[in-house]
């Protein structure tokens, strides 16, 4: 530990037994005795506190995470396709399931005309949207974030923007990479909240660290038009890593300009095929060609 560190950085006292010295939390550069001395000394701390901090946050915002904010299906393991259409959120327990078990779970039920139930914690499928509705209010009131995001959905595709804030505002603030990323469009397109470019880029990157490769694209689109290439092209190789089509064609884009290295776009490449590929199963191959899976009864063809 450096000598800056043992001691206060405004008044000089050093760390003994009897005196505690706390860091200062934005940039974990210097220590201070006392927060008279932390406000006394910021008027010197300001610059070199701010760019460290900064340095900081892109450690962390430009870390490659290890898969996209909706991790695995419960039931297969295998990685849920980024694709929202390609899975299932279940009303009675919140798990979202990948259409190939639910598929699979369908057609073991029709063929030994048993109770249809949900695949994952076999509670009996609700009969109306109603019922599905009321499924959810009962995650909702037991703070689950999925469910506190999908109510956020609902509210929002019925035009209720600040109801959809506030489902989207507690899920946020229990984790949830995806209500990230829904606040950010409330606050690009002004619904429900005022305007505000600060904002949605906070949650857009809360998304991305959390995951979400559609934030993680986003990012990427803004910091192109902002003219900050570089940082531009690191958010479209995490996205592409994800398995996002659109960020791969802009890492391509910028290979062909001389903006992306062979090597970069190569690495994206790569990272983009393992994501896709780790999608896929015999089963989710299956669902996708069954005409009968998601039609409604009595539909005709």
């Amino acid at each position: 530990m450096s000598d800056g560190m043992m001691c206060c950085a405004s008044c000089g006292t050093a760390e003994v037994d009897d005196i505690k010295l706390k860091k200062c939390t934005a940039c974990h550069l210097v220590k201070y005795c006392s927060v008279k001395c932390q406000k006394g000394h910021r008027p010197q701390h300001k610059r070199a506190c701010k760019k460290r901090a900064a340095e900081l946050r892109d450690e962390i915002l430009f870390k490659q995470p290890e898969s996209s904010d909706l991790g695995d299906c419960p039931i297969c393991c295998l990685p849920l396709p980024i694709n929202a259409r390609k899975s299932i959120l279940c009303s009675c327990c919140s798990k979202t399931i990948c259409i190939g078990c639910a598929h699979a779970n369908q057609q073991r039920e029709l063929q030994g005309k048993l109770e249809q139930k949900c695949p994952y914690c076999r509670h009996p499928l609700p009969k109306s949207v109603d019922e599905a509705e009321l499924n959810h209010m009962k995650r909702v009131q037991v703070n689950d974030p999925d469910a506190l995001r999908h109510m956020g959905l609902i509210r929002h595709d019925e035009g209720d923007y600040e109801g959809a804030f506030e489902y989207y505002t507690k899920a946020a603030r229990l984790g949830n990479a995806g209500a990230h990323f829904e606040l950010s469009r409330l606050y690009q397109m002004g619904h429900g909240v005022e305007k505000d470019e600060k904002m949605e880029l906070h949650h857009l990157e809360e998304a991305a660290i959390g995951g979400n490769p559609h934030a993680r694209h986003n990012l990427g689109c803004i910091e192109k038009e902002n003219g900050r290439i570089h940082r531009a092209v690191k958010h479209f190789i995490i996205a592409a890593k994800l398995g996002t089509d659109d960020s791969l064609e802009n890492v391509r884009g910028g290979f062909r300009l001389g903006l992306v290295s062979k090597e970069d776009f190569a690495s994206a490449l790569r990272g983009h095929q393992s994501a896709v590929d780790d999608t896929k199963s015999l089963q989710r191959d299956a669902a996708e060609e069954s005409k009968s899976f998601g039609q409604r009864k009595g539909k005709r063809n």
